[in-house]
């Protein structure tokens, strides 16, 4: 028994110990922690339970017999967060570069099918060099394995992705179909092929870093969610996202009571539009003084800016807020802000989170580029995910919502729950020069006459009325109460119940 117990100790050891002291340091002057200690620094201390620690791969090619480390490149199980129950796990890079082979996939696949089975989040801590080369298709299988179950576990269990070092070939494929990533600056980077790949086919010369870094996926591609300046950084702020978060989609998120007044005016959002239709204003500015406390996390910031998305609290339940935003691009939709907009209120949907949306939108971007890159159907997504949300949903127009953005934007016709106006808004099809110069072509040449049509269209429909006339508004309020209208619609929209036909799944235009 002894003997067992000594044992027992050194293949513990051995497993803490990944791939020796040596590489321990090396992954240090990296400006990279440990697998083991990302996940002290994540999970609530001495909530770990660690799973598997003995597992070994059973490789026997090319000299892999004779090499094998306890726990095979992946640290997994389970712990809490603030006390709630969350599984993980976190790939040792200095196990095999943290490459996946068919029993570390087997690992991963326990705990995403526990989580599964009692309903709680998976977060995945990525660094890992791809598949194991010695194992061949056998890890190939693995990654699949995988997949398959990112695709089950989606919109029934929160996924949470943090790249904190190389991703690249196939293992880039799992993070994708997760909920939220995060990267690293500078130590991270996602490609499906690397710049060796990239300049042998295409004869281009790239750097990792441009080709697949915390930058670039943040900013032009909008794959990664938010970037870090160090491991740290990039754990602290998951465990603030996960606080938003409810386990999976049979419970509710979290509510975390706030001293902030539901009733609280502020007298300063009365002047935030200006009076200047043509002037931009900051729409971050109201989010932070209407939810809890002005706190408020954002997601993809660098990403098509013309619009906002995340998380914050009302009466402390979590929302989710859409928000147009006039300083960039006036607030125009375009592709980009279509796709990031509406992968975030099906997010919203699927976990029973309400939908917030404010409205400053003069319509779709014009252009070639805009029309070539398929507007109209990127477009059609987000106008598809509102459509299809049955989750609370509380619009605000502040200033202009013109033509088909007005529709797309949460409106009554997409079944909005509760649609406010400023006195501020413009209900139209388009703006007032572009109207009077279609309606009244013939006059376009006297410009005395174009001015007065121009009022003219200005005084009827620059004005929240005639959408108050039909219905499509609820209420024209005034901005300092925005606040407590809003706490007071999402309190009446507690025990909302729709629920939409019965279908295998729908076909959303991809």
């Amino acid at each position: 028994m002894q003997d067992i117990i000594l044992k027992l100790d050194e293949k513990r050891e051995q497993a803490r110990l990944g791939g020796g002291q040596r590489r321990i340091d090396a992954q240090h002057k990296r400006g990279k922690l440990t697998a083991r200690e990302r996940l002290e620094l994540l999970l609530d201390e001495g909530s770990f339970e660690e799973w598997d620690m003995f597992k070994e791969h059973r490789c026997t090619d090319f000299g892999m017999a004779d090499e094998s480390v306890p726990g095979d490149g992946v640290v997994t199980g389970y712990g809490t967060i603030n006390g709630r129950l969350v599984f993980v796990f976190s790939q040792d890079f200095t196990v095999f570069g943290g490459s996946l082979s068919e029993s570390h996939a087997e690992k991963i696949c326990k705990v995403m099918d526990q989580a599964m089975k009692v309903g709680a989040p998976v977060i995945g801590l990525n660094d890992s060099g791809g598949a194991r080369i010695q194992e061949g298709v056998a890890s190939l299988g693995g990654y699949a394995e995988v997949f398959q179950r990112n695709v089950m576990a989606s919109g029934v269990i929160p996924q949470i992705s943090l790249i904190m070092g190389p991703c690249a070939g196939g293992a880039v494929y799992s993070p994708a179909m997760t909920d939220f990533i995060f990267m690293v600056r500078d130590s991270s980077y996602m490609f499906v092929t690397g710049p060796e790949v990239v300049k042998t086919v295409t004869h281009e010369e790239v750097t990792a870093e441009d080709l697949g870094g915390a930058t670039t996926h943040t900013t032009k591609s909008g794959v990664a969610d938010l970037a870090f300046e160090n491991d740290v950084d990039a754990l602290m702020y998951t465990r603030r996202l996960f606080n938003y978060l409810p386990l999976s989609n049979r419970e509710k998120a979290p509510v975390r009571p706030s001293s902030d007044p539901a009733d609280r005016p502020d007298p300063s959002l009365d002047t935030l539009v200006p009076a200047n239709a043509n002037q931009p204003y900051d729409m971050k500015e109201l989010i932070l003084k209407m939810v809890d406390d002005g706190d408020f996390f954002e997601i993809q910031p660098d990403n098509a800016k013309n619009i906002i998305v995340g998380f914050a609290r009302m009466e402390g339940s979590t929302v989710g807020i859409v928000a147009n935003q006039p300083l960039v691009l006036a607030g125009c939709l375009d592709i980009k802000s279509s796709i990031k907009a509406a992968r975030f209120v099906r997010f919203c949907d699927a976990f029973s989170i309400p939908v917030i949306t404010l409205v400053d939108v003069p319509g779709f971007m014009p252009g070639t580029s805009q029309e070539y890159g398929g507007i109209i159907k990127h477009g059609a997504k987000l106008l598809y995910a509102y459509a299809e949300a049955t989750v609370p949903k509380v619009t605000l127009i502040t200033r202009k919502a013109y033509g088909g953005a007005y529709d797309v934007m949460s409106s009554k016709h997409l079944r909005g729950d509760v649609n406010f106006a400023w006195p501020s808004a413009e209900i139209a099809v388009m703006g007032p020069k572009g109207a009077v110069e279609i309606i009244f072509r013939e006059e376009k040449n006297d410009p005395e006459r174009i001015t007065a049509r121009e009022a003219e269209y200005r005084e009827k429909f620059a004005n929240p009325f005639i959408a108050g006339k039909r219905g499509f508004i609820d209420d024209v309020i005034m901005p300092s109460e925005t606040r407590k209208r809003i706490c007071r619609s999402l309190a009446m929209l507690r025990d909302k119940q729709l629920e939409n036909p019965w279908r295998k799944h729908g076909n959303i235009p991809l």
